[in-house]
């Protein structure tokens, strides 16, 4: 009997879950808090993880940086609310295997744990992303078609290349292209997300180490760099690298030589490098984040993903394509979707772009008992947004007192950390961008600028 660990400090959620989980065959073992959950997957085996993404001693991010750090690490699926998808999206870059929603559908659940547990028992790896060529498509509207150019005009020459675009726009998928149309195509593609490495180890984990280089270095070890040889590197969130890194990744670009942790030789190194990242470098640049040098030497062109909410047309090309795969996946003949949805989904912002489409319309498969998507299988915070026109005036008031709060929520805290943006983003639990996407919106300055 397959064994998954319940991470959920909600007793009863938890309880229900484990009693439908039980009847469909499967042992359960509940845990509230994460550090007691380590403490039992350091004495106990388990075939799966699913983790609720708030908990009382951290967040379900804690346990998936856990289990990649073990030497067989465990599958997780990640518990969200709507209001976490962008967290929801960074979890599947770290390597979850997915994410599902609450309120949880049963059945939506039991799908992806049997679709977990039936394929080979490993996260998505940070270093061999997963695509295919249906995974990409090129889209219909013109900045679609020059994107395509762009990537096409790039790929054969050996310049570095940086990705600009928010979380779930395809940043991978055009980094993969890129090397797949290039000279290099022979050789690996290898990706790493700069946003889970731990400044501690970041330097063995790009660069490699050799044994007894630091305490629980207990072999030599190849980094990424050497790996990648002869083919391209994708340093994702590249914005994440501490300063102590960022110098040691210029050398290596500028001497093409790298040094292991804790050896004075030089390797030298034969790859490609590709930057990504969804914060605004220029930016961290000025605010002395960002070498300045570096930024200069990676951005030797760049190439921006579009935001779902901006691709028009292409928004129904890409929810078709995703259809036709949860049909392949589920087993099911769903033709399409109604008026109805089609007019929701080009209201909807889509905050995880891609990757909230394809989990979207895969759900609705799931559920839908008829030929069409209809509305009323869709999540709420889909169908709530449709009804955003018709706000009563009493409701438009509410709408901009919330907004009256979020403004005084952000400047206290910005005036906390002395206007340190990166602190600020960390305490409201969002991203850099978003941060400065509502500075902008409220028209928020620093008191002296």
């Amino acid at each position: 009997m397959r064994k998954i660990l319940l991470v959920e400090d909600d007793i009863s959620y938890s309880r229900i879950i484990k009693n439908f989980l039980d009847k469909n065959g499967f042992e359960i073992v509940s845990k509230e808090k994460i550090a007691e959950s380590i403490s039992f997957l350091n004495t106990n085996q388990v075939n799966l993880i699913i983790t609720d993404y708030r908990l009382p001693d951290g967040t379900g991010l804690d346990i998936l940086n856990f289990s990649n750090s073990l030497s067989k690490p465990i599958p997780v699926i990640l518990i969200t609310n709507y209001s976490d998808i962008r967290i929801a999206v960074k979890a599947m870059k770290i390597g979850a295997v997915e994410y599902i929603t609450k309120p949880i559908n049963p059945d939506e659940l039991l799908a992806t744990v049997k679709e977990t547990l039936s394929e080979d028992p490993r996260p998505r790896s940070m270093t061999s992303p997963e695509t295919t060529k249906d995974d990409y498509i090129i889209g219909n509207i013109e900045a679609s078609q020059k994107l395509e150019a762009y990537i096409s005009l790039v790929a054969p020459t050996d310049l570095s290349v940086i990705v600009l675009g928010e979380t779930g726009t395809g940043k991978e998928y055009i980094s993969k292209k890129i090397h797949l149309l290039s000279n290099r195509n022979a050789g690996p593609f290898i990706a790493v997300d700069c946003g889970a490495l731990s400044n501690e180890l970041a330097g063995s984990e790009l660069f490699g180490h050799i044994k007894g280089a630091f305490t629980g270095a207990t072999d030599t070890r190849t980094g990424h760099f050497e790996t990648a040889k002869g083919g391209t590197i994708l340093l994702d969130e590249i914005g994440n690298l501490s300063y102590d890194i960022q110098i040691k990744l210029l050398r290596a670009l500028q001497e093409k030589t790298i040094k292991k942790t804790g050896s004075n030789t030089e390797i030298p190194i034969d790859v490609r490098v590709i930057a990504a990242t969804n914060e605004d470098l220029q930016i961290q640049v000025k605010e002395g984040e960002f070498r300045e040098d570096l930024y200069h030497r990676l951005n030797e062109f760049s190439i921006t993903a579009l935001p779902l909410r901006e691709r028009g047309e292409d928004l129904m090309i890409f929810a078709q394509n995703f259809l036709t795969q949860s049909n392949l996946k589920l087993g099911k003949n769903v033709k399409g979707f109604s008026p109805g949805v089609e007019k929701i989904f080009k209201k909807y912002p889509w905050p995880g772009n891609l990757r909230e489409l394809k989990n979207i319309i895969r759900r609705s498969v799931l559920l839908c008992q008829a030929e069409f998507i209809d509305q009323d299988i869709l999540p709420e915070e889909l169908t709530r947004v449709s009804k955003i026109d018709h706000l009563l005036p009493d409701e438009l008031e509410i709408k901009n007192s919330l907004n009256s709060h979020e403004k005084e929520l952000i400047i206290k805290t910005l005036e906390k950390v002395k206007f340190n943006k990166t602190k600020a983003a960390k305490l409201l639990g969002i991203d850099r961008k978003t941060l400065y996407n509502k500075m902008e919106k409220y028209a928020i300055r620093p008191i002296n600028s």
